[in-house]
């Protein structure tokens, strides 16, 4: 029976949760249902259907593409002209019911509010699931996302394309070999400007969206559009972003991309201490220029490492003290810097360098040892058919939602958490803890 999530039962998981909980929640998956060999197409339903849910379907598209959820009658229209057969549907809910014989996996590319009552569904379904970053709306629900992925043995992958690029394989392999030496120290920072805003009512529903289906889990309220920058904007399908009732920033939205190479390359997991400090909260809104300090602990023979996340136009103060190879001051947007004892690697989406520019040739790089991805959507294809493993499934990308989400909650109370992962527990701040879950309206499980 699905959760009933209720603000005592989530409470009360803090107290009863196990280590198992907390530690590595992977067990092999299942392959494919009985029917399926490596050769078959699998059944694919897509709740979400335009924007990055159209990337995410065109990803699958090799496959069969039977359902087709949206609540937007428009996008849904677009989907269905594209995928001629697909049934289309309004309500996951209703989509998941009516073709559960039908389908072996899911793809979710909804609002983030969306994605764990969507995805839990579809996984205690016995469904194979994708779903976007961040993989969740709460902390919560990212471990309880992870928990459901292990008992019901699916194959999960969040949809964190970037994971799939050579460049972040080879930044893997550099750090991981000990180019650099012991990394105790890396900063990741973004250029995001989600700042303030305000929502707006009184304004027409288009006659396209079904608001009450958008709303989902959260509270029930008239349709609204929102104000940004002294500019009118829809909040469906893209400003709810800017909104903490529907997603969390630049750090929900871009946390998980760049953060994601932080806890791969030095196999972290789960921060013990998140403080996270910037302007002054809106209640409503998510603000920029919000700078987070994790500590994470040592991992077997690693030490332990603060990692540290800018956003808004901030970046490390240390990053000046490097030149590129004219001895001028290194040019880099967004990024990743690995602070070892030998050195040090900058990185983005497509490039790295090893620092200091001018000794780079001194470093002994490892040859290639990563396999090249087929594909971030065909490595959870491939999964399924063969019983394999992703590399973004849920237990690794759910301990990646729940550290990107803590530093939410840390800056909208003002108060540095002390993290227990096992009991999940802020231990010094009941504050804190009221923010790693909501209350679902009825109708709404987990």
């Amino acid at each position: 029976m699905a959760d009933k999530l209720t603000r005592r039962r989530f409470l009360d998981y803090g107290a009863r949760a196990s280590a198992a909980a907390a530690t590595a929640f992977y067990v092999n998956p299942r392959p494919a249902l009985a029917s399926k060999s490596a050769l078959e197409k699998l059944n694919i339903a897509a709740i979400g259907t335009a924007n990055r849910a159209a990337a995410d379907i065109s990803g699958c598209a090799s496959q069969n593409i039977v359902a087709l959820v949206d609540i937007d009658a428009n996008f849904l229209e677009a989907a269905a002209m594209k995928y001629q057969g697909a049934r289309k549907y309004r309500d996951f809910r209703v989509m998941l019911e009516k073709e559960s014989e039908n389908i072996d996996a899911v793809i979710v590319g909804t609002p983030d509010h969306t994605h764990a009552p969507a995805a839990a569904m579809a996984m205690r379904m016995g469904k194979h699931t994708y779903c976007e970053k961040p993989l969740t709306h709460t902390v919560y629900e990212a471990r309880r996302l992870a928990e459901l992925a292990a008992e019901n043995q699916v194959v999960t992958q969040m949809g964190n394309q970037i994971h799939a690029s050579d460049n972040y394989r080879r930044v893997v392999e550099i750090v991981e070999s000990g180019v650099i030496g012991p990394v105790r120290e890396v900063h990741v920072w973004v250029g995001v400007q989600y700042d303030g805003g305000t929502l707006t009512t009184n304004v027409p529903k288009p006659a396209n969206v079904d608001w009450d289906l958008w709303l989902g889990p959260t509270r029930k309220r008239e349709y609204v559009e929102s104000t940004i920058k002294g500019e009118h904007q829809t909040v469906h399908p893209f400003h709810w972003r800017w909104f903490w009732e529907y997603g969390n920033g630049g750090l929900g939205d871009f946390g998980c991309h760049y953060m994601d190479l932080a806890h791969w390359a030095l196999n972290l997991k789960h921060p013990t201490r998140i403080s996270a400090t910037g302007p002054e909260p809106h209640a409503e809104a998510a603000t920029a220029g919000i700078v987070v300090n994790y500590d994470y602990p040592a991992r077997g023979d690693l030490p332990p490492v603060k990692m540290s996340w800018y956003d808004g136009g901030k970046k490390p103060e240390m990053l000046s003290s490097y030149k590129d190879r004219q001895g001028k001051p290194l040019d880099w947007g967004n990024g990743q810097l690995f602070v070892g004892e030998k050195g040090a690697l900058i990185s983005d989406y497509g490039k790295h360098l090893l620092l200091p520019q001018e000794k780079a040739e001194q470093f002994t790089v490892p040859e290639p040892y990563l396999a090249k991805s087929i594909g971030h959507h065909n490595e959870w294809i491939e999964a399924i058919k063969t019983g394999g493993k992703t590399t973004c499934n849920f237990d690794y990308a759910g301990a990646l939602t729940e550290a990107v989400l803590l530093a939410v909650a840390s800056y909208r109370t003002g108060e540095t958490i002390e993290w227990d992962a096992k009991s999940f527990k802020a231990t010094n701040s009941p504050r804190a803890q009221q923010l790693l879950h909501k209350e679902y309206r009825e109708g709404w499980t987990l």
